[in-house]
């Protein structure tokens, strides 16, 4: 206490000034509605008839992006919300451990968030929710492992891995062609094999054309990099070639830039100048003698080397970006070297058939190899834009086929397995007494924000569709029978069997969005306080006006001082003389 004042307790400043802090009910239903705020842009994106975000940018080089990829729009909004921030990161996680699902995740989550919204305001503990929610969802992922079918029970294994693709790409853009890129797909990761890595998948984007003419490429290729001065006497094609690849720069000038000699004759210079140049050449003559028909550098290869491998019959390709060469090397079954004397026979590697040759309006190198574990799409269309998202589509269905091969478990899509779900749930949370039951029934109730949001996008009856979904599910469950009753998007407010239909999605993409929506939305439920803390440069801008604002008081008063001072020395030797 204050020794003069009993009833005044000390101040305590345990933060700096300008930190905001917020707590309480009102905190957490802020941070509720900023992830409902993010859910309200993604979720018109899903489905078949979901539209599309187009991302326009100030960054300078930086086009705009058209895509209704889930996670490539939560990378674009960059969100600065530290709550909303989670939903952020469950995309991303979504995207990267299965691929697809990443819109689901996200809408998933924000419905979690709106039904126990109530709740809150009600005064309910963030706690009971958070119990309740993790029950329901345990219960959610048993009833899944109950209800899913495996791909490896019947013979038609290759059949089944396309219609996952097809599904997968049914809410792309390229949905018009979702045929030939799900067979694209399924033939990229035969190719690959179960325990083979993305990196060996190359994606190439050429302009022009139509989305059909895009192809699939067992082998490497790559856009014809950089030339000198004859590289039109190469040659462009070879059957059953010796590829070279290398990290060495194979020309003139950089021989003479990594090299100091001091002379002291200038009759000499001209001896520097072949040496330098009988440098050069005892590394294109090992080169040459190595057999190697095809010559890979990341490096540059100049205009002395391009045209003695011509004059020899060789092709020869510098500043080939790192990842293409990397895969040729692999391939092709040779090694990066970083010199060229120590070149043998198992350095290089072998490949079917090698050419150059017309894409578009591109030049290309083709590697093909067949037998190894290497492909490359090339995709065509008639804007940057359009190809790039045809690229994302084509990887979440690679990643859809390739999860499907490890885990060959599949539920019906359309919303089917969210009603399933949802009406055992409901029937199971009339058995818990006290408010969890209450609380297992909005988890029930957000499970349906899939065929809802499904039916809103295509322009449906919401009401309608979702109270026959809900009867339907309801008599089967009273008759002890499991139905795939999901949203038949042809038919105009119409429900079929979408398991018969061929909408089937792998179990795992929904195991892992009903996993990380839970966590998600109990970590939003789980957080009483928001600290922010002031940003460096506004401390710095406070701590530099506040160190202006001493200095001129110091010397205000400083001055006075003197003045003072001045006066009162004035006044006392005045009077003496």
């Amino acid at each position: 206490p204050h020794p003069l004042m009993p009833g005044l307790q000390p101040a305590v400043v345990l933060l700096k000034d300008g930190t905001d802090q917020s707590q309480g009910k009102g905190q957490l239903l802020s941070n509720i509605n900023a992830c409902l705020a993010l859910k309200e842009i993604v979720q018109t994106t899903l489905g078949p008839r979901g539209m599309d975000k187009l991302m326009a940018t100030s960054n300078v080089g930086r086009k705009p992006v058209i895509s209704n990829d889930g996670a490539t729009i939560m990378k674009l909004l960059d969100v600065v919300h530290p709550a909303a921030r989670v939903l952020v990161d469950i995309s991303r996680a979504q995207d990267t451990e299965v691929g697809d699902g990443t819109t689901s995740v996200v809408v998933l989550a924000g419905s979690l968030l709106e039904k126990c919204k109530p709740y809150v305001e009600n005064g309910v503990h963030s706690r009971t929710i958070m119990r309740a929610y993790r029950r329901s969802c345990d219960l959610a992922v048993s009833i899944i492992k109950e209800c899913q079918v495996s791909l490896s029970a019947t013979d038609d294994r290759r059949e089944r891995l396309e219609r996952l693709a097809a599904t997968a790409l049914n809410s792309k853009l390229v949905s018009t062609c979702r045929e030939q890129f799900a067979a694209m797909a399924v033939d990229a990761v035969e190719t690959l094999g179960p325990d083979g890595s993305l990196e060996d998948i190359g994606i190439k984007q050429v302009t022009g054309g139509a989305l059909q003419n895009s192809q699939l490429l067992r082998g490497v290729a790559f856009k014809r990099t950089f030339h000198y001065a004859g590289h039109g006497q190469l040659s462009k094609s070879f059957d059953n070639p010796k590829v070279l690849c290398l990290n060495v720069e194979l020309e003139w000038k950089s021989e003479r830039d990594n090299a100091e000699i001091r002379i002291t004759d200038p009759q000499k210079y001209q001896e520097v100048v072949d040496a330098e140049f009988r440098i050069l050449y005892e590394k294109l003559d090992t080169i040459v003698a190595s057999g190697a028909n095809v010559v890979l550098s990341k490096l540059p290869i100049g205009d002395l080397a391009t045209q003695y491998f011509a004059s020899k019959g060789l092709f020869c390709a510098g500043r080939v970006p790192d990842d293409d060469l990397s895969r040729v090397a692999r391939a092709t079954g040779g090694r990066m070297l970083t010199a060229t004397s120590d070149i043998d026979a198992s350095a290089l590697g072998v490949c079917e058939r090698f050419e150059e040759k017309q894409v578009g309006a591109e030049r290309f190198n083709f590697f093909y190899t067949p037998k190894s574990s290497t492909v490359t799409f090339i995709l065509r269309g008639g804007a940057e834009q359009f190809i790039a998202e045809s690229e994302r589509s084509l990887h979440d269905a690679v990643c859809i086929v390739r999860r499907a091969m490890k885990a060959p478990a599949v539920v019906a899509g359309g919303g089917a397995i969210e009603m399933l779900m949802s009406t055992r749930i409901a029937q199971e949370a009339k058995k818990v007494p006290g408010k969890e039951q209450l609380l297992m029934e909005a988890f029930a109730e957000a499970l349906e924000v899939i065929p809802w949001q499904l039916a809103c996008n295509a322009g449906f009856d919401t009401t309608e569709v979702l109270n026959k979904l809900r009867a339907a599910h309801a008599k089967a469950f009273k008759a002890g029978k499991q139905i795939w009753l999901g949203l038949d998007i042809n038919e105009q407010d119409g429900v079929c069997d979408t398991f018969a239909s061929h909408v089937w999605e792998p179990s795992l993409i929904k195991l892992n969005a009903l996993r990380a929506a839970t966590e998600a939305a109990c970590s939003v439920l789980s957080v009483d306080q928001t600290v922010r803390n002031v940003s460096s440069k506004a401390t710095m801008e406070a701590s530099r006006n506040k160190t202006a604002d001493m200095r001129n008081r110091m010397d205000a008063a400083g001055m006075d001082g003197g003045q003072a001072a001045a006066r009162g020395m004035s006044g006392r030797y005045g009077k003496g003389h």
